[in-house]
C-alpha cells in the first residue's frame, strides 16, 4: 500500500542468509508466498482521514514523550497485491496542521526553529520501490521532502486486515513505522540540559495508521 507484527518498530533489512527470504525484481520475496487476500486488494485506495492517524513522537527533555499528529494532508496511493514492486504511494502534508495538544508548542513547531511553514509549508513523501517482505509485512522506500531538503527512508508496513463496512465500503488497514534523524532535514534546533542531553531528541518515530477506502473511479 502506500503508507504504511503487528507493532513492530523496527525497520526490516531483507537478507540472503540460509532460511531467510530474499527479494526479487517483482518485489516478492522468494520463500515468501503472497495472501491470497492480499492479491485481491490490488487498485486505487484512498487514505480515510478521520479514521487514519498521521503521527510522530519525540522525547522530550531525555525523560518524556510527546507525541503529536498532521490533520490536514492529501493522499494518492495504490497498492498491486500480485506484483507488490508495482505498489507506490504520494503523501502531501500540509505542516501548519500539526496538533501536539499544546497550543504554545505547535505555534514553535510552525515557526522559523522548526519547519517556518511560511517558506515550506507542505512536507512530501512519494514511495520509490516496495518489497514484500514476509507474511503481511511490507518494506517501501521513498523520499521524504523537508524544508525542500529530499532524503531517502524506508518504511515497514504491515496489512492489518480487510473489510465491508457497514456503509458499502471496502476498507483496508495498514500500520507504518520509521525513526528518522531530523538534523539530516535541517532541523537543528535544540536547547542543552545542565545535567547534559538536550531538551527535544534528534531521532523521531514517525507513525502511520491508515484505514484506507477503495477508490471507486
Amino acid at each position: 500500500m502506500g503508507i504504511f507484527s503487528r507493532r513492530q518498530t523496527a525497520v526490516i533489512e531483507p537478507t540472503s542468509a540460509a532460511g531467510t527470504s530474499t527479494p526479487t525484481t517483482d518485489g516478492t520475496t522468494t520463500g515468501a508466498a503472497l495472501d491470497p487476500a492480499l492479491r485481491a486488494l490490488t487498485g486505487r485506495w484512498t487514505v480515510d482521514r478521520p479514521h487514519s492517524r498521521i503521527g510522530f513522537s519525540v522525547r522530550h527533555a531525555m525523560v518524556t514523550t510527546v507525541r503529536g499528529a498532521f490533520t490536514d494532508y492529501d493522499s494518492t496511493l495504490y497498492f498491486d497485491g500480485t506484483r507488490p514492486s508495482e505498489s507506490r504511494a504520494e503523501l502531501v502534508i500540509r505542516v501548519a496542521s500539526v496538533d501536539t495538544g499544546v497550543e504554545q508548542r505547535d505555534a514553535h513547531l510552525v515557526g522559523r526553529d522548526f519547519f517556518d511553514v511560511r517558506r515550506y509549508p507542505e512536507m512530501v513523501f512519494r514511495s520509490t520501490s516496495t518489497i514484500h517482505v514476509g507474511g503481511e509485512t511490507f518494506r517501501m522506500t521513498g523520499d521524504l521532502t523537508i524544508r525542500d531538503v529530499t532524503r531517502p527512508v524506508d518504511l515497514q508496513l504491515d496489512y492489518l486486515g480487510s473489510v465491508m463496512d457497514p456503509f458499502g465500503y471496502e476498507r483496508a488497514g495498514f500500520d507504518g513505522t520509521t525513526t528518522i534523524d531530523r538534523t539530516e532535514w535541517g532541523l537543528v534546533y535544540n536547547q542543552r540540559l545542565e545535567a547534559g542531553g538536550t531538551m527535544v531528541s534528534e531521532k523521531v518515530r514517525l507513525q502511520f495508521d491508515i484505514s484506507a477506502i477503495r477508490a471507486t473511479s
